[in-house]
């Protein structure tokens, strides 16, 4: 049965043009979404290290406070 769906798919050029089309937008929505979820993490890790350097006094509460600002611009590019 499955055999025989593949086949068919694959036989016909614009049903398989479809598949891959939507296989490939698929796994570039996945990527999209697992380098949105790493860059937030990563943003949130550093706005723990931030906030224990100034509680170990090694950083003002100004110079946090900057960083945290300056490391909140969207950065541009194609997937973002």
């Amino acid at each position: 049965m499955i055999a025989d769906l593949i086949a068919e798919i694959v036989r016909d050029e614009e049903k398989l043009f479809l598949v891959l089309g939507i296989g490939l937008f698929g796994v570039l929505g996945i990527m999209s979404m697992i380098t949105k979820t790493f860059t937030a993490i990563a943003a949130e890790r550093t706005k723990r290290e931030i906030a224990a350097y100034i509680a170990e006094g090694t950083m003002s509460p100004e110079q946090g406070e900057r960083l945290v600002k300056a490391g909140g611009r969207k950065m541009s590019g194609w997937c973002g």
